[in-house]
This record gives C-alpha cells, structure tokens and sequence, in this order.
C-alpha cells in the first residue's frame, strides 16, 4: 500500500472570481499595419520606368519619364489648368453617379420586393445591361445635343447597371427568415426596408457601388471625347493635337489617381459597415 507524499509542496488553490465581476477580455495581437504594401509594386513600376528612361530603352517622345510628367504638372497645377479641369471632371462624375446609384439602387428595391416589379424591371434593364453602353453615344448626341446632358447621362447609365444587378442579388439573397420575424413583429413596409432588406442587401450593395465607380470613371472618359470644352478630356484631347505626350499621360493618370481614392473611400466604408463579418483576409 503507497502512502502519500509528504515532501510534495503544497497545493494553492485557484480562487474563484467574484460574483458580478467581468469575464476577462481575450487577449488580441494587435494588428499591424500592411497598407504600404499595396505600394510596394506601383513604386517598383515607377522606378523601372524611370530607369527605362533615363537610359535609352523608352523614348521620351513616346513615353515621357516620371519627372517630366511631374514638372509638367507642377506647370499646370501652378496656372491653375489642371485644377480647374480636374473640378470640372469630378462634377460631372458625381452628378452622373447620383443619378445612377438613385436609379440602380431604387428599381432594384422595386424589382426585389416584389414579383410584377420584377417583371416589369428587371427585363428590359439584363436586356440593357447587355449592350455596349458606348455605342449609345451617337443616339445621345441626336437626343441631347452636344452639352453636358449625354455625358452626364452616359456615367449616369454605367453607374445604375452594375449597381441594380448587385443590389438586387443581396435583396433576393436576404433570409426569410428576417421577413418572417418582421411579420411576427407587424413591422410597416418601411421598417421591413430599413431594418431587414437594406441591411441584408449591403455587401451586394457596396460590391455594386465599387463596380460602378470604375464604370463613372470609365464613361467620363469616353463622355469627355464628347465635344468637351472642359475637363481633363478636353485636356487630353488638346494635348494630342500638339503632340504633347507629357499632357496626356498625366492626364490619364489623374484619371487613375481619383479612380483610385474613390474606390478606397468605398473600400473604407465596406470595412466600418460590414465590420459584423468575419471573412477571409489576406495574411
């Protein structure tokens, strides 16, 4: 028969927390900050074309260099050129991207809430959605006349397309369960929209808000070629006519630049929106 260890030390026994206290937090590694990442391969870019540049292998006449795109635009920042067409760019960007999200947004409502809606909606918008939207151009021009009225409608159309056929794929993709528990609370038809299919329908929404300012961006351009007398088109276009590469890169890439933060500011807005989903991200 073992007997019992007598020179083991002494036990501590574990207290209990108090009623009422708090469960201890978990512990969280803190996250560092990857962004400059993502600037790893422009800057790469930036520096290969520079050193291309300045050894011979890009011609300068096709493709000027980093820095005389820079002092070009120093130039026009300080005549006030390229300021004054990048106000004139973004007007037209967010008044046709107003009226598209307003429209994508409200008939994908229409044709997800209910059946005669989407049969009313929803076919001649996939009809819509499937022709080249810059051959309307021409009927534009004929409809509208040469002002701002086709250009505007012309971002307004490639920003309600995209945004109508993800939002309506994240209001048919709500549970029904959601609408069942509405129904036992006797929720109006307006609480129904604001506090289930809206919040349902978000991640379809945003993705479709992303995809359509690429397209307001996309269609600007094209609008520009529209008989502009402003803008960063009308800039392009002039340059061209002087053989002025160094104005036309810089150009389109102003263009790229505020294609660039507006899909960030919406990248931004997802991540404080959706911040309940748990998701894959990249390590």
């Amino acid at each position: 028969m073992s007997t019992p260890d007598t020179d083991a030390p002494p036990r501590t026994p574990i207290a209990a927390p108090p009623a009422g206290s708090p469960a201890p937090a978990p512990s969280r590694r803190p996250r560092r900050s990857r962004s400059w990442h993502r600037w790893v391969s422009p800057l790469a870019l930036l520096a290969l074309w520079q050193t291309g540049a300045m050894l011979g292998v890009i011609p300068e006449r096709l493709l000027p260099s980093p820095t005389t795109i820079a002092a070009t635009a120093t130039d026009l920042l300080g005549d006030g050129t390229l300021g004054a067409a990048i106000g004139v760019s973004l007007r037209r960007v967010v008044a046709g991207f107003a009226i598209g999200a307003g429209a994508g947004v409200g008939l994908a409502l229409l044709a997800g809430l209910s059946r005669w809606g989407e049969n009313l909606v929803d076919p001649p918008l996939q009809m819509l959605r499937t022709l080249p939207i810059f051959g309307l151009i021409p009927l534009f021009i004929l409809w509208f006349g040469i002002g701002e009225t086709p250009k505007v409608t012309l971002i307004a159309l490639a920003v309600a397309i995209p945004l109508y056929v993800n939002t309506l794929a994240g209001v048919q993709g709500v549970d029904a369960r959601f609408g069942e528990l509405a129904a036992v609370l006797r929720l109006p038809r307006a609480g129904v929209i604001g506090h289930v299919v809206v919040p349902g329908a978000l991640p379809g929404l945003l993705v479709g808000l992303r995809l359509g300012l690429g397209s307001a961006w996309l269609a600007l351009i094209v609008a520009e070629q529209i008989n502009a007398d402003a803008g960063l088109g009308f800039m392009i276009n002039s340059a061209r006519e002087f053989l002025r590469t160094d104005i036309v890169v810089l150009g389109l890439l102003v263009y790229s630049l505020l294609g660039l933060l507006t899909d960030a500011f919406v990248r931004l807005l997802e991540r404080r929106a959706l911040a309940w989903r748990h998701g894959l991200a990249p390590a």
